[in-house]
């Protein structure tokens, strides 16, 4: 397993990938692999080729719920879904399938920020879902091992 932070940690809640990552670094995650990316889709396709799972969180810009995680499980969803990246992942994925570049399974965390402009630190709200998604993903860690 790979998991990929998508972000730029000087964009305030553009940062939720990284921290992510970040706090995964302090949990035992057997066997899993822990990048950050700022989410060029050639980047991407490097550090998921190949992989069982890849997981990638990314920010994306809030629909009115700052904090909100939404969970993709297949690649329609992610082709569909939105970026706060000027490519995105629906490039990657698409890309990634017509090169066969594809983990053999890919799980996406997207949390909704609330301000991307200039400087470090997240919004309160955005800080709670880092920690709910390293939650989720130190669960699927566990449930890949079984």
């Amino acid at each position: 397993m790979i998991v990929i932070g998508v972000g730029n940690e000087l964009r305030r809640d553009d940062g939720a990938g990284p921290a992510v990552v970040e706090e995964l670094r302090s949990r035992p995650l057997e066997g899993a692999t822990l990048a950050v990316s700022d989410g060029e889709p050639s980047r991407l396709l490097d550090l998921w080729a190949g992989a069982d799972l890849a997981v990638v969180v990314d920010a994306v810009p809030s629909t009115g719920e700052p904090g909100r995680v939404r969970e993709l499980g297949t690649v329609g969803d992610v082709a569909s879904g939105t970026s706060s990246h000027a490519l995105g992942l629906g490039v990657a994925t698409r890309l990634g399938e017509a090169l066969g570049r594809m983990p053999a399974a890919l799980r996406i965390y997207l949390i909704e920020g609330a301000d991307f402009g200039f400087g470090d630190g997240l919004s309160p709200r955005v800080v709670r879902a880092v920690t709910e998604v390293a939650d989720r993903i130190t669960a699927l860690s566990r449930e890949a091992r079984c």
